[in-house]
Parts: C-alpha cells; structure tokens; sequence
C-alpha cells in the first residue's frame, strides 16, 4: 500500500486529496496546523485504519517513522482573506514549509508534488496563460505574499530536483470550487454563494468584467494525481479554460439560487487580475486530463453544501 502524505490535508483541497488517494488504496498521513483548515473536513475519515491526522506546522521540522511514497505539499492559505490577514505565515509555508516538505521527499526518496498556482501569473499580461509564461507579478504589492511565496516555492523545488535529484512535480492550481470551502473564504464562489443565500447584495470588485476560470475539485485532483503518477515534472497548469466574467458568475448565482440580490460594485483590490484563464494543452497532451464536470452540474453540487453551511 502506498504511503501519501498531504500537507494541508484539513483545507478545502487538501482534505478531498485525502479522500482520492484513500480512494485509490493509499495509506494516508494529513499534516494540519489548522490555521485555515479545519477538522470537519476530514472528521468522516475518523477511525479509518488507512487515514491519520498530525496536527504539525510545517515550517517546522517534520519526523515521520516508516516509509514514505508521496508528499503532497498543500500547506498554504489561499485564499486573499487569508493571505492579507496572514502575510507572514504565507510567506514562510511557501519557503520554509516548502523546504522542510521537500527535506522529507529528499530523505525518504519519495515523490514530491507541490501545490503552485495560477497567481503565479499575476496580472497577466498573456492570455490564456501557457506553463512557458513568466508572469507579470508585483513582488512588494499586498498580493505578493501569495504570488512569491508559491514562485519561492517553485524555484525551492526545482532547485531540489537538480541538485538532490528529488523526483518532484508542480501543479499549477487554477480556480477550484466545491464542496468544503469555506464561507468567509474571500474567492467569487463561496463570497456570491453565501451572499445570495442571504439575499444579500453580492459584492462585485471593478465593474465585473474581468475574467475567471472555474474548475470543479474532482476534475482538479484527477489532474493532479495523474501527474503524481507521471514521468512529468511540471509546471503543468490544471483548470478549466472555459472563461466567464465575474460579473457573469454573480448573475448566474442569482438566478440559480431564486435569490433577491442585487449587484454592489466596490473598487478593484491593488493588482487584481484581469483575466485569468489556463492553457491545458500540455495537461491534455502529457497526461490524457481535461475536465469532465460542467459548470452548471459543479456549482449545483457546490450550492447544496452551501445551503446546508449558510442556512443550517
């Protein structure tokens, strides 16, 4: 049985990896500090033989007796509430997680894949955004703790590859969305969803017109781990490029909700990106994967947990 372990396993994507590797017969170790995790992501894999919960902070030394297959960096608030309210811990799970995740792969000879991002990118200046663009990010900006965390984060990583000869991979994450998020979360779908619920006005930054891509978490982690089992290292981008405005998504939740919202327009946040849309030929070309879940059937499957989160 292979032993996985996931940084970040209590968070919205961390505990759903936890699900599909247990699905997929693995032994899994979740390391949390549950600073934005939480335990009721994963309290259904509680008594589960193959599952284990360490409540650790990754910035500091990891110990794990017996062996280890994969790791799976996920550790990281990821969200721009969390990462303004949080810029000093984003900053060191993004370097110092990162080294200490990366000095386990080294020692147990395991594979190591690394939860990057999109935001790599920045405000990008390349649409869509293929693996080969450098990005257009200001480093000293309120966002940059994210952005330059997770490229420190990448560079850390590929510097391990050459030089300790770790197998690693890098997943560039765009937009995800599911069940598990949380609703003081700060992205477009759980801050429209949880509005509309309320019948509350639904927040838009900007006029609305700039653009995101959606990528429902199944689709996300079946990316994902056909990468953990590749011969690729990445950067690979995983999303889905079919691109809408936000202004187009608000609406939408209105309707789908039979909600009395009404849109509110507030100022763009300092360097909130235009346009945000993946490339996935190599994803497609490299590793067979392209998204499978509509929209329309994810964010329906996304609402019913929110109903149950926002309405009890």
């Amino acid at each position: 049985m292979p032993v996985s372990v996931v940084t970040g396993g209590a968070g919205f994507l961390g505990s759903h990896l936890c699900d599909k590797l247990l699905g997929e017969g693995h032994q899994v170790i979740c390391l949390d500090n549950l600073i934005t995790g939480n335990v009721a992501n994963i309290e259904h894999l509680a008594g589960n033989p193959a599952f284990k919960f360490i409540k650790h902070d990754v910035t500091e030394y990891i110990y794990l007796p017996g062996k280890v297959d994969f790791i799976y960096h996920f550790a990281s608030p990821a969200s721009p509430i969390d990462y303004l309210e949080l810029p000093i811990q984003t900053l060191k799970v993004g370097a110092l997680g990162t080294h200490k995740a990366l000095g386990l792969a080294h020692a147990k000879g395991a594979v190591f894949l690394l939860a990057s991002t999109s935001e790599t990118y920045g405000d990008p200046l390349v649409h869509p955004q293929p693996e080969t663009y450098w990005g257009n990010v200001n480093p000293v900006g309120p966002r940059g703790v994210y952005d330059e965390a997770k490229r420190f984060a990448e560079a850390m990583t590929m510097a391990y590859r050459r030089y300790h000869k770790v197998n690693t991979k890098i997943v560039r994450i765009f937009n995800t969305y599911g069940p598990r998020m949380r609703i003081r979360d700060g992205r477009a779908v759980p801050a429209f969803l949880s509005q509309a619920l309320r019948n509350e006005p639904i927040t838009v930054f900007g006029d609305g017109s700039q653009t995101r891509s959606f990528c429902y978490v199944s689709d996300l982690l079946a990316g994902i781990y056909k990468l953990a089992l590749s011969n690729e290292s990445g950067p690979i981008n995983i999303g889905n490029p079919a691109e809408m405005t936000v202004k187009q998504l608000a609406e939408y939740i209105i309707k789908l909700t039979g909600s009395k919202s009404t849109l509110q327009y507030d100022p763009l946040p300092a360097d909130d990106p235009k346009v945000r849309q993946p490339d996935i030929t190599l994803a497609r070309t490299k590793l067979g994967w392209e998204p499978k879940v509509a929209f329309e059937e994810g964010i329906r499957l996304t609402l019913d947990y929110f109903k149950k989160a926002v309405l009890g």
